[in-house]
């Protein structure tokens, strides 16, 4: 059955998917050769409308190619356009090769950009409608696909969340077969329906479409048992490891050839290209802000020279990326101490320590600005996880739960937590939250957003001491 749903969704897809192809086909033809060059003759048409005979065909294969008729309920609106992105710029490019190679010279090689460029537009907006059309439908239980699970865990309990939260996903839970819950003992009402002995008789009846494997760790050597009666029976199986409370975060796989291996976190920055990008744009913003602002370095540099005794910038050991120490550079807000007595203790509000011009530099940011210089020398990023001390070091990371995954990448001079006003003598938990979305969630988007909120909430802030 629940094959039968699927691909009937797949087929839905596809069929929308070519009336698009097709009305975005003749749009193009309209606005390329008929309203922009003026060339549309009888012979020129005939020629595009055979070539549709290629080129439908390539741009769906293209589609399948990159799962757009696979997974298609459950994904992101991102994971969508990026799909429809992919499988478009593939089918342009396989067409220009081949015009290359046969040399059709009437066929217009723009044409085929214009087509793929509209045809992502039009292809996320039909995507969309077609969605909400098919949720609707199989939001009903009669096109529902009926689901049991195996296994009573935390895992079980978070599909359970997922599946109530979007009926439009069209599954519905008939119960779950655990070997310790008795029978009847429910969460949000789907209850324990029997033990895993009992799945091969479920089976049988051919009432079920889909087999949710969620066995608690401790039980994974049933594992390959109930695999094996699922497979028998040929329903259609997933697994989903119960590693909730021992991986804090969504891991992602590789193939090792052929060995799948599980990362226990992303770290987009662990890629080559975007690291490069990263510091690219590390080496090119810390040159344009050194220039930007130099003159009210000088002017700062000044003031702290003349208010009080000691030289004009602080530098304080940190630890940076991969636990390693380094030293950051401030505008020197403080009275001069030895690092003995000012390792260990936190700026507080009307801290003593701060002098007249201090107060001022730090409430504004600006004592930050030399660490412009340590992200161009690499020790630093512009953005990133603030970091912080040694000794801090070794107390939060007894303390805070993953406070040390915040060193796998460069530190930096703001961030997704300072933004977001966790700074200075705020909560370290609630930081380090912060850390790890940013880290996990890295994109050149998301650190533009983060430089842009900067100005506006990062640089004056209220816990700013």
């Amino acid at each position: 059955m629940k094959n039968d749903k699927r691909s009937a969704v797949s087929l839905i897809y596809l069929l929308f998917d070519l009336l698009v192809l097709v009305g975005v086909y003749w749009l193009t033809y309209w606005l390329k050769l008929v309203l922009l060059d003026h060339s549309s003759t009888p012979e020129l048409l005939q020629l595009y409308m055979q070539c549709m005979a290629l080129v439908f065909p390539v741009f769906l294969i293209s589609y399948m190619f990159v799962s757009m008729y696979s997974n298609t309920r459950t994904q992101s609106k991102g994971a969508l356009l990026f799909r429809i992105t992919e499988g478009n710029v593939m089918g342009m490019l396989i067409l220009t090769m081949f015009l290359f190679f046969v040399k059709i010279e009437d066929f217009s090689r723009l044409f085929l950009l214009y087509f793929a460029i509209l045809q992502i537009f039009f292809m996320f907006i039909e995507r969309q409608i077609t969605g909400k059309i098919i949720d609707r439908i199989f939001s009903k239980d009669k096109y529902q696909s009926h689901v049991v699970i195996v296994g009573y865990s935390q895992t079980a309990k978070a599909y359970i969340d997922r599946v109530l939260a979007n009926p439009q996903w069209g599954y519905h839970v008939v119960g779950i077969l655990d070997d310790e819950k008795e029978i009847g003992h429910a969460y949000k009402d789907i209850a324990v329906i029997g033990s895993t002995s009992d799945l091969q008789p479920l089976l049988e009846k051919n009432e079920t479409d889909e087999i949710v494997i969620c066995l608690k760790l401790t039980e994974h050597s049933k594992l390959k048992t109930v695999v094996n009666t699922c497979e028998k029976s040929g329903v259609h199986t997933k697994f989903i490891p119960d590693y909730m409370n021992v991986l804090p975060t969504q891991p992602f796989t590789e193939d090792m050839q052929g060995l799948p291996v599980v990362n226990i976190r992303y770290v987009p920055l662990m890629s080559f290209g975007n690291a490069a990008i990263k510091r690219a744009m590390d080496i090119f913003g810390s040159l344009f802000a050194i220039i930007l602002f130099s003159p009210i370095m000088l002017i700062v540099a000044i003031l702290v020279k003349t208010t009080s005794k000691g030289g004009v910038i602080f530098k304080q050991e940190r630890v940076g990326k991969h636990n390693r120490p380094f030293k950051m550079y401030k505008f020197r807000s403080m009275v001069v101490q030895t690092d003995e007595s000012e390792k260990d203790k936190w700026t507080t509000k009307n801290d003593a320590r701060v002098t007249k011009v201090g107060a001022f530099i730090r409430k504004t940011s600006i004592d930050e600005l030399p660490q412009f210089f340590n992200v161009l020398k690499g020790d630093m990023s512009l953005i990133g996880p603030r970091p912080e001390r040694p000794f801090f070091v070794e107390k939060f990371k007894e303390e805070i739960p993953r406070y040390m995954v915040k060193h796998q990448v460069r530190p930096g001079i703001t961030g997704w937590a300072q933004v977001n006003g966790w700074r200075g003598d705020t909560s370290i938990s609630e930081r380090i939250a912060c850390d790890l979305y940013y880290i996990e969630h890295w994109s050149l988007k998301l650190d533009i957003k983060i430089l842009f909120l900067t100005f506006f909430k990062g640089f004056v802030n209220k816990n700013a001491y």
